[in-house]
């Protein structure tokens, strides 16, 4: 019986550290130089603003900081920035559900700002939304 727990633990760290390897394998890698992005804000009221970012960061919280005119605010935690107030607009999930959701195109940033690649071309969303 005892054989048989300490197989299953091996098995379940090799598990993990292939499942850490795949990820790192396929994830999106920054790419560097020089690119031209947009980024639109999207508020509450559904008001949009559009900066257009010339900008050599491989993230999108460096492009994010190279943007004329965006401000942001946020707290660094585990998996990076998590982000709260935009352009002075504060999302507070916990008081009524609102939330900045990121959109890379038409899809939801599949990382967040800190770890999201740019790439030259990149078209991003920062959306004021509420939960339903």
């Amino acid at each position: 019986m005892k054989s048989k727990k300490i197989l299953g633990v091996v098995i379940l760290a090799v598990l993990i550290v292939a499942m850490a390897f795949t990820f790192n394998a396929f994830k999106e890698k920054p790419v560097e130089g020089e690119k031209n992005i947009t980024i639109e804000v999207v508020a509450e009221d559904k008001t949009s603003t559009v900066y257009e970012v010339d900008t050599d960061a491989e993230y999108l919280l460096g492009a994010m900081e190279d943007a004329d005119g965006l401000t942001f605010e946020g707290e660094d935690g585990p998996y990076g920035m998590s982000v709260s107030t935009v352009n002075g607009v504060r999302a507070d999930y916990t008081l009524d559900g609102a939330y900045w959701a990121f959109f890379v195109g038409e899809e939801y940033c599949n990382y967040g700002v800190s770890q999201q690649p740019v790439e030259d071309g990149d078209s991003f969303k920062i959306v004021y939304t509420l939960a339903e």
